[in-house]
């Protein structure tokens, strides 16, 4: 049972996605897939920046993560890049979960790192929009 409802949600997500490509109603596009891939790899691209400058500062002793009230930086490489890494993303992608929270200069660069993570889609629908509508040409 639960094996069904894993593919039956998978196959909502796919749905979903695929509308953003081509709406039975509309004859043309609503998104193209270079966009999506594109967006895509900005994020990851800008996760993955932030989560080792988060890592870096963690391993040089530089305290910018605490998790339940206790540092992080004095545990297995492994466990800093991983926690560096999802906070990295949740700053990113949402409001964070507040398992992890900054400290000291960890502040300002998720404070950066929300700040850009919430511009992006705004320029990325801008952008695809100026992409979509060509100029007009006047007489």
């Amino acid at each position: 049972m639960y094996v069904a409802i894993l593919f039956l949600s998978g196959f909502i997500v796919f749905k979903s996605l695929q509308s953003l490509f081509s709406h039975p109603v509309m004859k043309y596009q609503l998104m193209s897939l270079n966009h999506l891939l594109v967006l895509i790899t900005v994020y990851m691209t800008i996760i993955l920046g932030f989560g080792l400058m988060y890592t870096s500062l963690l391993l040089m002793d530089i305290h910018v993560l605490e998790k339940d009230g206790l540092v992080i930086g004095h545990q297995h490489f492994f466990h800093v890049i991983d926690d560096a890494m999802y906070f990295s993303s949740m700053t990113m992608l949402s409001v964070g979960y507040g398992d992890l929270t900054p400290m000291g200069f960890g502040r300002w660069l998720s404070i950066l790192e929300a700040l850009i993570g919430y511009l992006l889609p705004a320029a990325f629908v801008l952008n695809s929009v100026i992409d979509r509508n060509p100029p007009s040409k006047r007489l």
